[in-house]
This record gives C-alpha cells, sequence and structure tokens, in this order.
C-alpha cells in the first residue's frame, strides 16, 4: 500500500529526478540522512560504554555521570517537535545541515572540554542540534521519494538506526580500550563530514510554504511540560514514586501539556496542529509508538545489565552477543518497508509488536547461567519485530500527516520514541527493582548465604545493587560466602528480570492490539494515505 501525495501539493523536483543526476536523486538524498542518522545512534549507544573511563579520569559522582546522559536526552526529547516545526518553517534541508554541524561541533567540544560540567553542557548541546536533525530526515525523505518506493526508503532508514545500535557498543569499547573516551565523540566527525558532503551536493529544500508567525505560548508549554514529565521519569528511580517531588513535577507535567493541547486547538498557527490528531490512524501510530518502545527499550537496558554483571562480558562482549538483534533489525526494517507496501502498516505493524512481545516471552526462559544459544533465537524475534514496527508506524504517522507539516509529524515520531524510552526505563527499572527488594534475602538463603548476613545485607541497601545485578563484597569473607552471596543477588536479579520481561510483553501485545484499530483515511491535505 502506498501513500498518495496530498491533492494540490506539488511534490519537489527531487521526486523525479533522473538517475544519473545528484542533485535531488533519492538514493543519494537517504545516504545524506542515513549518515545523519548513524551520526546521533551512534552517540546514544557508545556513551554507556565510555561513561565509566570518564568516571575514573574526570572523577565524575555518580549524579555527575547519570547527567552526562540525562542531559542529553531531556534536551533531545524537548526539543524534537520544535526542530521539526522549524524544519518546515525555514527549510528541511537548511535545519537539517544546521543540525549535522552543530551535532558534530557540540561532539569535538564534549573530547576537548576536559571537565565534568562542560561534558553535561555540551551533552546538552548535542541534543540540541540532534533535535534539529532527527525529526526532518523522515520529512526530507517524505518529500523527496515518489510514494511507491517510501516505504522501502523508509526501512533503510530504519536499517541505518540499526546499524548504529549494532556497530555502537563495539566500536566504542575498542576506541575507549586502545584509544581514549574522547575518541568516542570525536568519532563524530568524519560522520558529519560524510552526511554533510553529500547533504549539500543532493539535497532539495522543501518547506512549508504558508506564512506564519512562530506559536510562542505552545512553545513554552511544550518546552516545559515534557521537560518536567521527562525529568520526573528520570528522577522516579532516585527520589522514589511516591516522593512530592517526583508527583508534582509528573503532575505538573500533564497539566502543562494539556494546557498545550488547549492553546494550540485556539491557536491560528500552532507549533502542533491539533487538526493532525483528527486523523485517528496517525492519533493511534503516535501512541502505539509510545508504548511500544516503553516496552522494549526498559527490558533492553537490564538486558545488558544481565550479559555485563551477570555474566561477566565487557562492553564489547555484550554487544558482540546483541547482534543477533541488533543485526536482524537493520536487515528487518528494509524488509518491513516490502511488507507493509504489499499488505499495510496496520498488519505490519501489529505483527512487529507481536513478534516483540513473543520474543520478551520467550526470554523468560532465561537463567543466570544460561548459554548463548538460548538467548540469540529470541533476540532475532525482537530484532525482526523491531523492524517492522519501526517502518511501519513512520508511515502511519509520517504518512497521514500533510506534506507541509512533514517535519513536525517526524518530530512528534521521534518524541513518542525518547518518551517511550525514558518512561520504559523509568517504569520497567522500579519493577525490576521492587521485585529484587522482595526475593532478595530469600534467593540469598538459597544459594548458601547464612540468615543474619542475608538480612544486614539487605538492611545495608545491597538490594539495590542487586537491581543492577551487582553483588556486594562482604569484607573479611570466606571465598565460599562470597560466592554464595554473588550466586544469589544473581538469582534474584534475573527473578526481577523475568517480571520486567513479563510485564513488557504484556505492554507490547496491547500495543499490537491497538494497532489493529487503524483504518485507511483521507489524508488531511486531501490526498490518501494507507492507515
Amino acid at each position: 500500500m502506498s501513500i498518495a501525495a496530498p491533492s494540490g501539493l506539488e511534490r519537489p523536483p527531487a521526486a523525479s529526478a533522473p538517475s544519473g543526476r545528484l542533485r535531488g536523486n533519492p538514493w543519494w538524498v537517504l545516504a545524506s540522512v542515513a549518515f545523519g542518522l548513524v551520526m546521533v545512534g551512534l552517540d546514544g549507544t557508545v556513551v554507556s560504554v565510555a561513561n565509566p573511563v570518564i568516571a575514573r579520569d574526570l572523577h565524575t559522582s555518580v549524579s555527575q555521570l547519570q547527567w552526562i546522559t540525562n542531559a542529553y536526552l531531556l534536551v533531545l526529547a524537548v526539543g524534537l517537535i520544535f526542530g521539526g516545526k522549524l524544519g518546515d518553517r525555514f527549510g528541511r534541508r537548511k535545519v537539517f545541515l544546521v543540525g549535522v554541524v552543530g551535532f558534530a561541533l557540540a561532539s569535538l567540544a564534549v573530547g576537548l572540554v576536559g571537565t565534568t560540567a562542560g561534558v553535561i553542557g555540551f551533552r546538552a548541546v548535542q541534543g540540541a542540534f540532534g533535535a534539529l536533525l532527527m525529526p526532518n530526515t523522515l520529512a526530507i525523505l517524505r518529500a523527496t521519494f515518489p510514494p511507491e518506493k517510501l516505504n522501502m526508503a523508509v526501512g533503510i532508514w530504519g536499517g541505518a538506526s540499526g546499524i548504529s545500535v549494532a556497530a555502537g557498543p563495539i566500536i566504542g569499547g575498542i576506541l575507549v580500550q586502545d584509544v581514549s573516551w574522547q575518541s568516542v565523540f570525536f568519532l563524530n566527525l568524519p560522520v558529519a563530514a560524510v552526511a554533510l558532503a553529500i547533504g549539500l551536493l543532493v539535497l532539495v529544500e522543501s518547506k512549508d510554504e504558508r506564512r506564519s508567525r512562530f506559536d510562542l505560548p505552545g512553545m513554552g508549554l511544550l518546552g516545559v511540560g515534557l521537560f518536567a514529565l521527562v525529568f520526573g521519569f528520570i528522577k522516579a528511580q532516585t527520589w522514589g514514586w511516591s516522593d512530592a517531588k517526583t508527583i508534582v513535577l509528573m503532575a505538573g507535567g500533564v497539566a502543562l501539556l494539556a494546557a498545550f493541547a488547549v492553546v494550540e486547538a485556539r491557536s491560528r498557527a500552532p507549533m502542533l496542529p491539533m487538526r493532525l490528531f483528527a486523523n485517528r490512524s496517525l492519533a493511534i501510530g503516535t501512541l502505539v509508538v509510545l508504548i511500544g518502545f516503553l516496552s522494549l527499550f526498559g527490558v533492553l537496558f537490564f538486558l545488558t545489565l544481565y550479559l555485563e554483571n551477570v555474566h561477566g562480558y565487557t562492553a564489547v562482549q555484550a554487544g558482540v552477543r546483541l547482534l543477533p538483534l541488533t543485526a536482524t533489525m537493520i536487515v528487518s526494517a528494509p524488509l518491513g518497508g516490502v511488507l507493509t507496501e504489499k499488505i499495510g502498516p496496520r498488519l505490519t505493524m501489529f505483527l512487529g509488536l507481536a513478534l516483540i512481545g513473543g520474543g520478551l516471552l520467550w526470554m523468560t526462559g532465561v537463567g543466570v547461567d544460561s548459554a548463548f544459544g538460548a538467548l540469540w533465537p529470541p533476540f532475532v524475534m525482537i530484532g525482526a519485530g523491531l523492524g517492522c514496527m519501526i517502518t511501519s508506524s513512520s508511515e502511519v504517522i509520517i504518512g497521514n500527516a500533510p506534506v507541509e507539516d512533514a517535519g513536525v509529524a517526524g518530530g512528534l515520531q521521534s518524541t513518542a520514541t525518547q518518551l517511550g524510552g525514558v518512561m520504559g526505563t523509568a517504569i520497567l527499572g522500579s519493577i525490576l527493582t521492587t521485585h529484587v527488594a522482595s526475593v532478595y534475602v530469600p534467593k540469598l538463603v538459597g544459594a548458601g548465604t547464612p540468615a543474619s548476613v542475608a538480612s544486614k545485607l539487605s538492611a545495608a541497601g545491597a538490594a539495590q545493587l542487586a537491581g543492577q545485578g551487582l553483588a556486594p563484597t562482604v569484607p573479611h569473607a570466606p571465598g565460599s560466602l562470597q560466592l554464595a552471596v554473588t550466586a544469589g543477588t544473581h538469582a534474584a536479579f534475573v527473578s526481577g528480570l523475568h517480571t520486567s520481561l513479563t510485564v513488557g510483553a504484556v505492554i507490547a501485545f496491547v500495543a499490537a492490539a491497538l494497532a489493529l484499530l487503524a483504518r485507511r483515511g483521507a489524508n488531511p491535505a486531501g490526498g490518501h494515505a494507507a492507515v
């Protein structure tokens, strides 16, 4: 099924550019935006590898280390819709290329600044430029590719994201080990140079030709509301879900976002047109992406802890063992584009989420000492589902938006993805740690730890370490006791992981059911889109 160009809107000349020309050639355009996407994806995955070395080199506290990641996530999540709107207003080519250059320069600054505060600050700058870059990649593809080839293009776009996820931990680990942690950020410079060089040659400008003023009230409400909500989820595990600060932040964020919706509905030139959500498929697609990535990202984070802290693999070794998932996604995303073309995005999205849910349930059979043979089949299943979901949800959201709002729609999808990831890590992480705390003492005793020692360890907060798969050290303990504590800790962690996997699977199945509610509908601009 394909997306028809909305009536009354001319598709840019790029869509029909001769194959021998560079300027406007769709496949060269795809190469440019793919390199930009790979740069952002690499940065998101290699930082986790670099963080321990950064902590040692800059004498960074645990709280500061968290902010090296969170500063980037916060600014990125808050700015994505705004970045898409800037592309629609001033030109998607221009804003994308500014994002590429700015992201690369911020990466250079992270490696050169030499202080923890500086690293945190420039990580936030990275997030700001990433918010300019990411939503306009899909908008550029929508404005460039002819309808019959758009699904395949989005599939390759999703495969590029998979390449960065697969390669990030491996490349990052090698660089950290053999060069320096700074080199992890310098890696963005050559990737950005390729994206910029190709982009300057091939990208054709596209934008919303309507002249309208900026929606300053909407920008303020959306920015502060998203910041409060995302920050609340990030800090919930530290402060506690019942802490007054957590409740105030989350309630305030929801209230501000509700006020944003009211303001946008009444605005003549809204930042996020509420009319987009009148298309049921676009609204459902956004919700499905949010809860689908909520189920997936939270679980993947703890699977990495399982590989590194329970099995004792290095980050590079863990990255290699995740290749059945990430490499499958590289292949399944383009195939998802073909499947979307053949049977439509609704069934493809359902299939992808069902595969993710099934893979997560399969993983509940994994134990403390499970061999790799028990891991790779569900990894392949999850990777196949992820590729299908990314491609089909992109068509449901971007394809159902008018061409002039493609940047905003791209920002909406990216925001749903990022918000789902933050929520998943916080919610499923809390489920895991709560379960670990409840079974920690029995698991320690079951592994041979004396009850008196187990109770003291629990009282000392060792269960918090167990929530990461890390066994506490017992001072002056004989080797057999330390082995028992380690075995009990790992058993408690895996028990909690099973609970999180089960909850994640249920959430994925709920998202799959919601995907079936999408229907073919009229494109808001007057054409028709596959739903």
